[in-house]
């Protein structure tokens, strides 16, 4: 059986009065409970003091008109908090017309009352109220909603965007306590990780939000609000659309990946009646819920983004320095291959075979140079791309780096190279490109960060 309605009658003649408790009471689709007034200012009073379902007016009191009754509640901006229904001995049209100008919501005689027409018209005005209630409501939910998730959208900054939320959502819904949760997955379980807070944190809350995640991960993907009449509180999932990452839980969908909760409580030690969360609270919390995912997915690309550009810079940045490097580099062994090659062109027939073989030769070493730092040029870029592949082989890693020692002894008269080498040297597998890239590196630097006639030790150790 539905609750009664609470409804006002203000009339000062008793037997009226009775009349419509005894038409009312026989309704087969309502109930009512009847507060009675004689004097016009005590129905202001209780008019001010309590929302009653309906009020039932004679437009005659003895204190003041029905008119003027409107007028006092129209100074106390109370005239919609409760629909009136305006009663009169005298059938007038004009004073009908006067009545609902000023906020009556229906004009009924006394002469011509019937049972059914009292109970029919107060079910009628009671309706309409509830619908306009109802649509007040979803219209300033939409509002709020839309204000709300404007200020929330305002910014790119993903701290930012968080602070501002939960302090627009305390506002909004006057709760003690408001947090974002992050999902924090590994290997055995789900956690959680507060981004952003706001008021009185409750102990029994961590503890909630876990079941609630279970039942969830377990394929639940809805949430009972009547839930909140118990622990005060109201969770609602923050659903990312972007693909989730391999090693995120089996709780995404194909269609969206729960990013975390936006966690609204009540910790105040008051009846749960005060503090019960109503399911347009729980609809409205949910709209939000989606309106920060669209900020989050924005602030995430955004951070892609400026992490890509910056990837971008440094790359160019790259390429400019392999240039510089690769026009440095080259020069000493181009000088090399182009007098060799010259003076064997001009003098090639003055000289004998084996002054011709070690010009041949020196091309040949210079040419092989150019190849492998055009190598190591090539590897590092693919290092910086992050596609560098690691192939490793068995090799001389002995003969592997007295070469190279040899290589850059050959480069430098400014410095004394030393190579020594202690412990086992064989079975070794490695990557010769990467290594080559590697003792190259620290070689060079060496070379240039060591005092001209320095002495340069390089250990190779088994």
């Amino acid at each position: 059986m539905s609750a009664a309605h609470s409804l006002l009658i203000v009339d000062d003649c008793p037997e009226d009065r009775e009349v419509y408790r005894e038409y009312l009471s026989r309704d087969p689709h309502n109930t009512y409970e009847f507060c009675e007034a004689a004097l016009a200012e005590v129905a202001l009073e209780l008019f001010l003091e309590k929302q009653f379902d309906v009020v039932l007016l004679d437009f005659y009191m003895p204190d003041m008109t029905g008119l003027e009754f409107l007028g006092q509640l129209q100074k106390h901006q109370r005239r919609d908090q409760s629909p009136i229904i305006m009663l009169t001995g005298q059938g007038n049209e004009e004073l009908a017309v006067q009545a609902m100008k000023h906020g009556v919501q229906d004009y009924l005689g006394k002469q011509h009352l019937q049972p059914e027409m009292l109970q029919r018209t107060v079910r009628s005005v009671i309706q309409q109220s509830h619908l306009h209630t109802a649509l007040h409501k979803t219209r300033e939910q939409q509002r709020l909603t839309a204000t709300t998730a404007l200020r929330i959208r305002q910014s790119l900054d993903l701290e930012q965007v968080l602070d501002t939320t939960v302090a627009e959502v305390q506002q909004l819904l006057e709760c003690d306590y408001v947090a974002v949760y992050q999902c924090v997955y590994d290997e055995l379980q789900q956690d959680f990780d507060i981004k952003a807070e706001l008021g009185t944190r409750c102990t029994k809350m961590r503890s909630n939000l876990a079941k609630i995640s279970a039942n969830i991960a377990g394929g639940d993907t809805g949430y009972d609000w009547h839930y909140a009449s118990e622990h005060l509180e109201l969770i609602a999932p923050i659903v990312i659309n972007s693909p989730p990452s391999s090693s995120q839980s089996s709780i995404h969908s194909s269609k969206g990946h729960t990013w975390g909760y936006l966690v609204v409580h009540h910790c105040s030690q008051v009846s749960s009646q005060e503090t019960a969360w109503q399911s347009e609270e729980q609809n409205l919390l949910n709209e939000l819920a989606v309106q920060l995912a669209i900020a989050i997915q924005q602030s995430e690309l955004l951070s892609q983004t400026q992490i890509a550009l910056k990837k971008a810079q440094e790359l160019n940045h790259f390429k400019s320095q392999i240039l510089a490097t690769v026009s440095h580099e080259y020069r000493s062994p181009l000088s090399v291959i182009l007098g060799a090659s010259s003076t064997l062109e001009r003098h090639g027939k003055r000289l004998d075979s084996s002054q011709q073989v070690r010009f041949i030769s020196m091309i040949q070493d210079k040419a092989r140079h150019m190849t492998r730092l055009v190598d190591n040029m090539l590897l590092m870029h693919q290092c910086e791309l992050d596609q560098a592949r690691f192939e490793p082989a068995p090799m001389n890693i002995l003969q592997f780096v007295a070469d190279l020692v040899e290589e850059h002894r050959e480069t430098t008269t400014e410095h004394e190279l030393i190579f020594q080498t202690t412990g086992k040297t064989t079975n070794f597998w490695g990557d010769q490109g990467v290594l080559r890239l590697i003792i190259d590196n620290l070689l060079s630097n060496a070379i240039k960060f060591s005092p001209d006639g320095g002495r340069i030790e390089i250990h190779l150790i088994g």
